[in-house]
């Protein structure tokens, strides 16, 4: 090994993306000293947001996808995990496999999801192909997974069940509201749902009636990044922004910051639309609400949340209802459980202390059964085919750009909605 001290590395893109990486990698070595590389993104973490998770790194940069290919710290890690959207697991299962093509040791190489999964399944899934262990969050998402692996001759037995490695915290006391405070209302905010600022402004005349309606409740608007910060999904009318334009918000609505369980220690209800946080309150057995105000849609995803037993409301709220989850919903989506990750590390340890080499990581998407599309997804990362960065200029995606030029310089060609003429040959040509 490189280093005395086994270590272990995470990659991450965005705030919700670090404080998952940093948590599982924390589950699955936790006597590992922890590197922190961050993609230098449009969503890379402040240092208030990447404190806020509780784990301090022991070495912390802000990378390109070309220094984090040269870093000998990701190479001499026993551990990477890949805190990124599925597109950038791809690039790296990719160019990474190919750098450690032939080596002696390679790094155990995990990948998951964030958050709750009800959209782009198999999409995700295929981009993930090629680490070594695919966290499932719950039996439930591990069972549909392995089928889709199963189906396209990938490895089911990458897909290891663990769980949300942020679900954790002291169980609800109920007793503590009247007692030791008031009864507290969460709203945790999502930055695309609803998305105009209409429905937003309306959603914060539902906080207000509430807390008006409750004067002894104490209602909360729990933010997810201060002005001038961004999250892992870009907020186009931020609630911040909103709150401050209320013209008299009552006493008892707050704005607030700061670490969703921290948050969590003084709710009595959690109210959202489909956050993450809802599995965290429901884990800590605090009462939840998934509103149903803005329809029950895919496109919310809080369809996910059916037969849970939390669909309520906001007139239901104001009326005095108190959801509670069911139980069995609850032990299928992966809450509650007293060690979900015991699976994942078992996985782990096999894998770091296996006598023969780790085989070269190889993602489902190759140049011989999906060219243009590997090309592209790499392209729009900077990286080539041959697993290395493309030189400057290149075009973001090559294998459009050439088929264009392959088209001919007659006619006309949509970008957007305009219709436009093809320069784009005289541009390559020089």
């Amino acid at each position: 090994m490189g280093s005395a001290v086994p270590r272990a590395l995470v990659l991450a893109d965005s705030d919700s993306r670090w404080k998952w990486a940093a948590l599982v990698a924390r589950q699955l070595a936790p006597k590992h000293a922890l590197d922190a590389r961050f993609l230098h993104t449009s969503t890379t973490p402040t240092e208030r947001q990447i404190s806020e998770v509780g784990v301090v790194p022991d070495t912390s940069k802000v990378v390109t996808y070309a220094e984090l290919l040269d870093d000998p710290a990701v190479a001499e890690a026993d551990l990477v995990v890949l805190g990124t959207i599925g597109g950038t697991v791809l690039a790296l299962v990719h160019s990474l496999g190919m750098a450690w093509d032939g080596a002696s040791r390679r790094p155990v190489v995990v990948s998951g999801y964030v958050g709750v999964v009800y959209e782009n399944v198999v999409d995700g899934l295929l981009l993930r192909v090629g680490s070594d262990i695919v966290l499932a969050n719950s039996p439930y998402d591990a069972k549909r997974f392995r089928e889709v692996y199963r189906g396209v001759g990938a490895d089911p037995y990458s897909v290891v069940e663990a769980g949300l490695p942020f679900l954790g915290g002291a169980r609800h006391d109920p007793s503590a509201a009247g007692r030791d405070r008031p009864f507290t209302v969460c709203f945790a905010v999502q930055p695309t749902v609803p998305a105009g600022r209409a429905a937003r402004f309306g959603l914060l005349d539902k906080l207000q009636r509430h807390a008006r309606r409750h004067p002894d409740r104490e209602v909360l608007l729990k933010l997810r990044a201060r002005e001038g910060e961004t999250a892992t999904r870009l907020e186009r009318h931020p609630y911040q922004v909103l709150f401050d334009e209320l013209p008299d918000p009552p006493p008892n609505l707050k704005a607030v910051h700061g670490d969703m369980g921290e948050v969590l220690d003084r709710t009595d209800l959690l109210v959202t639309i489909s956050s993450t946080a809802a599995m965290e309150a429901i884990h800590r057995g605090i009462p939840t609400a998934i509103l149903t105000d803005y329809g029950v849609r895919e496109a919310h995803g809080n369809h996910f949340f059916v037969s849970s037993g939390a669909l309520a409301s906001f007139a239901q709220l104001d009326e005095g209802l108190i959801p509670r989850a069911d139980h069995n919903w609850a032990a299928e989506h992966g809450i509650g459980r007293r060690d979900p990750f015991a699976a994942a590390k078992t996985r782990f340890d096999q894998l770091r202390d296996r006598v023969t080499p780790l085989p070269r990581m190889r993602p489902y998407y190759t140049p011989q059964n999906a060219s243009d599309y590997l090309e592209a997804l790499l392209g729009r990362h900077g990286l080539g085919l041959s697993g290395r960065p493309l030189p400057a200029g290149s075009p973001a995606n090559p294998t459009a750009v050439r088929k264009l030029i392959q088209r001919g310089a007659g006619g006309l060609y949509r970008v957007g909605r305009k219709r436009v003429a093809p320069v784009i040959r005289r541009l390559a040509q020089g």
